[in-house]
Parts: C-alpha cells; sequence; structure tokens
C-alpha cells in the first residue's frame, strides 16, 4: 500500500524491515524490500534483498522476475537476463519473465531476441496492456513505427470497462519519439493516480526525458519519497459518500 499506492517510499521501507524483523525468514518480505531498494536507487542494497529472497524459496519464479527487474533499473542488463530466463525455466508461462527478458534483450540491443520475448509473454498474459506497450516500444525502436502505431490504436479502442493505464500509452509514444504525447499521458497517469508512475525514477527507458521540465514537474508532484502527493487526492469516507 505504501509503495504502490501512497507512494510513501520511506514507509514502504520502514513497513518491510519491521515484517523481516517480525519473521526473518519471510521471502516476500525480503523481496518487496528489494523492489523499494531499487526504487530509491539503493542498487546494492536491493540485488542483497533480492538474493535473500531466493535463497529462501529459490523456486518461485516471480523473486527470479523481479530480481531481472531490479538489475534491469541497475543498468545490469545481462544480469537481468540470467534472471529472466530463470524464471522462465521455473514457470514456462509466467508472462512477467518474458516481458522482463524483452526488456533486458532491448537495452542490450537484441530486438529480434526482445520481440521473441514479447511473443512468448503475450501468450500467456490475456492482451495485458503492458506487453502490447512494450512490444509497440520496441517495434518503433527498429523503426517498424507501422506496426507500433497499430499496436498505439489498439490500446486506444480498449472498451472502457477494460482499463489501460496511461503509462502503457506513454511509453509507446515514447517509442515512437513523440515526446509531447508522451508527456500528456504521463500528466494524464498522475491525475488518476496510475501506479505504474513508479517507475518514472529509475526505468532506463525514459532516460531520454530525465531534463524534461515536464517530466520532472510530473516526478516532483507524485512525491514518491514521502507520499504528500495523496494528502490532498485521496478522498475522505465522508467525502467519497
Amino acid at each position: 500500500m505504501k509503495f504502490w499506492l501512497d507512494w510513501d517510499w520511506a514507509g514502504a521501507e520502514a513497513a518491510c524491515r519491521s515484517a523481516i524483523a517480525l519473521d526473518s525468514s519471510s521471502s516476500l518480505a525480503h523481496r518487496m524490500l528489494g523492489v523499494v531498494l531499487s526504487a530509491l536507487g539503493r542498487h546494492e542494497d536491493a540485488f542483497m534483498a533480492m538474493r535473500r529472497a531466493r535463497e529462501l524459496d529459490p523456486f518461485d519464479s516471480v523473486h527470479h522476475a523481479l530480481s531481472a527487474q531490479v538489475a534491469f533499473t541497475a543498468r545490469d542488463y545481462m544480469t537481468a537476463v540470467e534472471c529472466a530466463r530463470q524464471a522462465t525455466l521455473l514457470n514456462p508461462e509466467f508472462w512477467v519473465a518474458y516481458y522482463q527478458l524483452a526488456q533486458a534483450y532491448e537495452r542490450l540491443g537484441h530486438l529480434d531476441a526482445a520481440l521473441e520475448a514479447l511473443q512468448q509473454a503475450g501468450l500467456f498474459s490475456s492482451g495485458n496492456s503492458k506487453v502490447i506497450s512494450l512490444r509497440g516500444y520496441v517495434l518503433a525502436k527498429v523503426g517498424r513505427t507501422g506496426g507500433a502505431e497499430d499496436l498505439l490504436h489498439t490500446l486506444a479502442a480498449v472498451p472502457p470497462e477494460q482499463y489501460v493505464p496511461p503509462y502503457a500509452l506513454a511509453l509507446l509514444h515514447a517509442g515512437l519519439d513523440d515526446q509531447d504525447a508522451a508527456l500528456e499521458c504521463l500528466e494524464r497517469a498522475y491525475d488518476v493516480h496510475d501506479v505504474h508512475l513508479v517507475l518514472l525514477v529509475i526505468d532506463p527507458k525514459w532516460d531520454p526525458f530525465r531534463e524534461e521540465p515536464r517530466f520532472l514537474a510530473v516526478i516532483e508532484r507524485c512525491a514518491f519519497v514521502d507520499g504528500t502527493a495523496n494528502t490532498r487526492r485521496l478522498p475522505t469516507a465522508d467525502a467519497a459518500d
């Protein structure tokens, strides 16, 4: 709650450490600590937390897939590939593992391998917008803009009852080098409290935006570390009534 919804990362770290103090054998607590520390940019500590999660439960494919995410955000793409591959071996139908494999391959310049991994992810993800948007992003990077634009239209045409996070559209626009459209989507993502915004700080796919004032303004408004962005926007029970 504190990490994904409140955007209170200091509180999230404290909660994880309290959980570990109560049960040091909880692999889930160590894994969540690793995710939080990664977002805070404390990559070495994040690696250690994820390693401990894998040691406690080595057959949990989620531990390996999220270890790939932690390595990815630390720009250690080869380790990300290794962890993602291990996750696919443990669970050959786990779409998140193929997603992690794809984004690491894209950074390494292995774009055909990235698209192949995304094809596998698509088989098991039931049309998840994350897979579609990353596929569009990669297609745009290899110059297949027509295919990327088709996927953009696919996401835009999804019925309202099948929610598509604005972040997914933003990433696709970023792949197409349409910076204004990407920023508009990120601003809309903030307005609806899109949980995927937590990736903005650390995901290397957003590196070309890091000096863009509108991009920095979105991150500042999120106030990830202390969660103050939420105090004025989350309704009270009375207000909701």
